[in-house]
């Protein structure tokens, strides 16, 4: 009977200690699963993604700078392949996804020459809107990958 309770205790802790790795082990690939750089993907397709804070009564202004300034800068880049608009209502902010045909095209543009057309951007907000600053913040900026 003792020897019995020994061996089930035993047992006990053999599956406890095993469930702790299961648990270490997974995790562990959650973690790393969640690390993976983009740099894998440079040749597929990749969207950016862009959020904005755009108020409801600047939204005309915001989308006529889109149009008159990025829309043509855009569609000159190699690789550009278009994009979408969304607005928030609710939250007023703005969703800008940036189709590519790679990471290492969409990447391979100066910075510098980026910043020149946001300037132009944000010259046009701030003449139509007659404002010192650009109203239009921008919250977020990111990368997605197609999923096969």
């Amino acid at each position: 009977m003792k020897l019995n309770l020994n061996l089930k205790k035993k047992f006990q802790r053999f599956c406890l200690v095993l469930v702790c790795l299961l648990v270490l082990i997974f995790q562990s690939d959650i973690t790393n699963l969640k690390a993976l750089t983009m740099d894998t993907y440079q040749d597929e397709i990749v969207i950016e993604e862009l959020r904005l804070k755009v108020p409801g009564d600047l939204k005309a202004a915001w989308l006529n700078a889109e149009k008159e300034i990025w829309e043509p800068w855009l569609s000159s880049q190699d690789g550009f392949l278009g994009r979408q608009l969304f607005w928030n209502k609710e939250k007023e902010e703005a969703l800008i996804l940036l189709n590519w045909k790679s990471k290492k095209l969409w990447k391979g543009i100066p910075m510098s020459e980026v910043n020149v057309v946001q300037q132009k951007f944000e010259d046009n907000v701030k003449a139509a809107l007659n404002v010192r600053e650009n109203p239009f913040e921008l919250i977020y900026e990111g990368e997605l990958d197609k999923q096969r």
